[in-house]
C-alpha cells in the first residue's frame, strides 16, 4: 500500500527558498493546476510545486522556438539532472533550485520518480513531431506526459490506511491523467495545428471528415467536426469515470485536491461540448472565480462525495 506523508523532517533555509522559487512558478505557470493545490498541506503543496516546475521545465524544452537538435539535447541534459535527483546526489547548496526542492520531495515522498523520464519521452515524441494512427497509439503518448504525471503525484498523496482496492490506485490516477490530457487535446485542437502538431487520432479524423487539419475557425469543409468532439468527449467522459475510482482511497485534503483539479477540467469538457466549435475560434477556459468555486467544493467533499455515489452504483 502507499502509505500518506503528513509531514516532512525540518526543512533548511536553501531548501526553503527552492521550493518557494517552485511555489511561484506554479502560480504564475499553472492556470488550473494551482488551484487544486492550494487545498493540500504544506509539506504536500511543496512536493506538488517541485514535480510542477520541474514538468514545466520540460515542457518549455518542448515547446521553444530551439532548433530541434537543441531541443533534443537540452531534454537529455534535464534527464541527467533528474539521473542525480534520483540518484541522491543534488544537495541543497545546489545552484537549481528546482533539482534541490525536487530532491527534497523525493527523500519526504516515495515518489516514483521514474515517470519523470516518461515526460521527457513523451516532449521527445513532440520534438520527433510523431502523429497518432490510433487511440491506442495515442494513450502511449498521453501516458507519458499526463499518466505519468498522475502517478508521480499519488506518490505525494499517499492513500489511506485500508483503503479498498489500493493496490489499483496507481491504475486509476494515470487513467486520470489521461481524461486530462484528452481534455486539453480537445481545448488546444485549432493552437496545436497552427503549431504543426495534430494529436487526434488519425482514424477519428478520416471517420468524421476531419483529415484536412484545423487551420481556421471553421472546420474542414464536408466535416462532422461537432461528431468529433462529442465523440472525444465520451471517450474522456469514461476515462474520467474510472480514474474517478482514485478518490475513495485518498486522505480529505489530497482527495480535495485531485476533485478541483479534476472539477475544473471536467466543466472545460462541458463547455466544448455544448459549442464544439468554440475550440477552433480560440482557447476555452473557465473564468476565475468558477474555478475557486470548484475548489471550495472540491474542500468541502461535495465533489468527492458525489462522484464516490457514482462508483458505489456502478459497481452495484
Amino acid at each position: 500500500m502507499i502509505r500518506s506523508v503528513e509531514s516532512t523532517p525540518h526543512v533548511s533555509a536553501p531548501v526553503l527558498a527552492a521550493y518557494r522559487y517552485c511555489e511561484t512558478v506554479t502560480g504564475q505557470q499553472a492556470r488550473n493546476f494551482a488551484y487544486g493545490i492550494r487545498l493540500l498541506p504544506t509539506p504536500k503543496r511543496r512536493a506538488m510545486s517541485a514535480l510542477y516546475a520541474f514538468s514545466r521545465r520540460v515542457d518549455d524544452i518542448g515547446d521553444g522556438e530551439l532548433p530541434d537538435d537543441v531541443k533534443v539535447a537540452r531534454l537529455e541534459e534535464t534527464r541527467a539532472l533528474l539521473t542525480r535527483v534520483h540518484a541522491g546526489e543534488v544537495e541543497e547548496d545546489d545552484t537549481d533550485p528546482v533539482a534541490v526542492a525536487l530532491a527534497d520531495a523525493a527523500r519526504a515522498f516515495p515518489i516514483p520518480l521514474g515517470g519523470l523520464d516518461e515526460l521527457i519521452d513523451g516532449v521527445q515524441m513532440d520534438v520527433r513531431g510523431e502523429s497518432y494512427e490510433t487511440w491506442d497509439d495515442l494513450k502511449v503518448y498521453c501516458r507519458c506526459v499526463a499518466g505519468a504525471i498522475g502517478r508521480l503525484s499519488l506518490g505525494v498523496f499517499g492513500t489511506e490506511p485500508g483503503a479498498r482496492g489500493a493496490e489499483r490506485a496507481p491504475e486509476y490516477a494515470d487513467t486520470l491523467g489521461l481524461a486530462l490530457q484528452l481534455t486539453n487535446i480537445l481545448r488546444d485542437v485549432r493552437e496545436d495545428a497552427e503549431g504543426g502538431r495534430t494529436y487526434l487520432p488519425s482514424d477519428d479524423l478520416a471517420k468524421f471528415g476531419c483529415s484536412a487539419g484545423f487551420a481556421g475557425p471553421t472546420p474542414p469543409e464536408g466535416s462532422d467536426f461537432a461528431g468529433l468532439v462529442h465523440f472525444e468527449v465520451r471517450r474522456a467522459r469514461a476515462l474520467f469515470a474510472e480514474g474517478y475510482r482514485l478518490l475513495p482511497m485518498l486522505d480529505r485534503r489530497s482527495g480535495a485536491c485531485v476533485a478541483a483539479m479534476a472539477g475544473i477540467y471536467r466543466r472545460l469538457l462541458d463547455r466544448i461540448e455544448r459549442d464544439p466549435e468554440a475550440v477552433l475560434r480560440g482557447r476555452v477556459s473557465l473564468p476565475g472565480r468558477e474555478k475557486a468555486y470548484v475548489a471550495v467544493r472540491g474542500l468541502s467533499g461535495l465533489d468527492t462525495r458525489h462522484v464516490t455515489r457514482q462508483t458505489l452504483r456502478r459497481r452495484a
